[in-house]
């Protein structure tokens, strides 16, 4: 099954006889700013126009539990979460295909965390909302309820230990962009660096100017000249979202790879960890 799908073919399936429920998970980081502009609005943005039949879904507090000790956006409570998903109609028979804004990464988080529950048919769209050229709509549906159950535990997970672990046995990738990597400059966690032994990774590298992925043959080549090809893989980031978007480019490439959601926001939080500077893994 491939984990992507275009606009031209979402607007072809979404006129079939069993079409995909759709999901809006419209989100960008907030990050405190100096000139105090309001903190992006996903449900506002999704008010204003979104493709029709869409169901807007809440990333901070339906696909994530609170901020804690375990990041920024630990996994959500499974039973919330399937409550989530069911009000949205996402059943076990029906393919999903989510979307955001264009970056890629709430949906990917979206993508991701379905498969993990154990959803067999889950796509995003490539590109995003910039991609479709169709019309889109203002009303919000009122779906029917779904049947969608959480069973988590069909992708890999990988706590704190395991990604320690995988960047000495395996490849861990780190998906921030390479100045946090280097720790030359951290706007968020405690501290700046990275995992010792990970590989700088950064998510933008897999898309191309319009946001959509890279064909797969360039995708491959770039994850296999970082390691991928020689053992398993593991992906890292801020806080498990933009970590979802390089594990689904991994997924494009035909590379299956482990998310640490806690990421970089749990482990820099405890200082028992170690922290590697620089542009060396290690």
């Amino acid at each position: 099954m491939n984990a992507i799908i275009s606009a031209s073919e979402l607007a072809s399936d979404l006129t079939g006889t069993n079409p995909p429920v759709l999901l809006d998970i419209r989100w960008q980081l907030s990050v405190a700013k100096a000139t105090g502009e309001p903190p992006f609005d996903g449900r506002a943005e999704y008010a204003a126009g979104h493709i029709p039949s869409a169901v807007y879904v809440d990333l901070d507090q339906e696909l994530a539990s609170a901020p804690g000790a375990h990041g920024r956006h630990p996994l959500p409570d499974t039973a919330r979460f399937g409550a989530a998903m069911r009000r949205a109609g996402v059943s076990a028979d029906r393919p999903v295909v989510v979307y955001d804004g264009g970056q890629g990464w709430a949906a990917a988080r979206a993508w991701w965390l379905l498969r993990w529950a154990g959803h067999p048919d889950v796509r995003v769209l490539d590109g995003g909302l910039p991609s479709w050229e169709g019309s889109l709509e203002t009303d919000e549906p009122t779906p029917a309820e779904g049947d969608f159950t959480p069973e988590p535990g069909a992708v890999q997970l990988l706590d704190a230990d395991g990604a320690a672990a995988l960047a000495r046995s395996g490849v861990l990738f780190d998906a921030r962009a390479g100045e946090r990597y280097r720790g030359e400059v951290e706007p968020i966690d405690r501290v700046g660096g990275h995992i010792p032994g990970a590989v700088s990774a950064p998510t933008n590298e897999n898309v191309g100017a319009d946001g959509r992925f890279l064909p797969v043959e360039e995708l491959a080549a770039r994850f296999n000249s970082l390691g991928a090809k020689e053992a398993g893989v593991g992906v890292y980031c801020g806080s498990g979202v933009s970590g979802a978007h390089e594990v689904l480019a991994l997924a494009v490439a035909g590379i299956p790879a482990g998310l640490y959601v806690g990421s970089w926001s749990e482990w820099s939080a405890d200082p028992e960890r170690p922290v590697a500077v620089g542009p060396d893994p290690q």
